[in-house]
């Protein structure tokens, strides 16, 4: 179970203070890169990818919510992103850019959206170290769990199941105290919670606390 606070929802005045509020509890730090192309809002680019990586204790996840991620994400695992996920519809060439992650360096992720299906991707699994699904539509932080995204999740970890068990399955979006456990019952390991850490008063207890509740919903699911 591995759990990765959302800068999203930080203070992005304070995103190095904000950051280091985790340090000690959390697995990563969710960048969502958003262009206002691909999705309405428009949030972080590189530059500010670059200036956390100077201060942040823990590892950077960025999810790009771009247009072209074919040309910029390889520029983030160069940078020292440990991790870059690239949407499955905004990709023209998602294997190759996803070779490109990795010869970087860095961890490769596809994403795909609330309707769109997994089962066309899955001959790219062994091309994967994570797969996201986003649980909201992309865009906005502080949006409600779309339960019709878990159905989903149970295909995607029967598919890894098949294809390559050693591929992470993250889920984004209204991740909270409420709902981790569905997800992480429905075989999700890997959480990005936004409003659910850093809108609370104490964001460490928080990232215990939504932890534990998956681990045991996880224990549950594999008894």
């Amino acid at each position: 179970m591995q759990i990765a606070p959302s800068l999203l929802a930080a203070d992005f005045a304070r995103l190095a203070d904000e950051a280091a509020t985790v340090a000690d509890v959390a697995d990563w730090l969710h960048v969502d890169v958003m262009d206002g192309h691909f999705v309405p809002n428009l949030t972080v680019g590189l530059p500010v990818v670059e200036s956390l990586l100077k201060h942040a204790r823990l590892p950077l996840d960025c999810h790009l919510m771009i247009d072209d991620p074919d040309r910029w994400a390889p520029d983030y695992a160069e940078a020292g992103a440990r991790n870059v996920t690239i949407h499955a519809e905004a990709a023209a060439a998602p294997v190759r850019t996803l070779r490109a992650i990795r010869a970087a360096g860095a961890r490769a992720g596809l994403a795909v959206n609330p309707a769109t299906q997994v089962e066309p991707y899955a001959d790219l699994v062994p091309e994967l170290d994570m797969l996201l699904l986003m649980t909201v539509e992309p865009g906005f932080g502080g949006q409600h769990f779309l339960d019709l995204v878990l159905p989903k999740i149970r295909r995607a970890r029967e598919l890894i199941g098949r294809r390559g068990g050693s591929v992470w399955l993250q889920v984004d979006g209204g991740v909270t105290d409420q709902t981790i456990a569905r997800c992480a019952e429905a075989g999700a390991d890997m959480f990005v919670a936004g409003s659910s850490v850093f809108g609370e008063h104490d964001p460490a207890a928080s990232v215990t606390e939504l932890r534990k509740l998956a681990a045991q919903a996880e224990a549950s699911r594999l008894a």
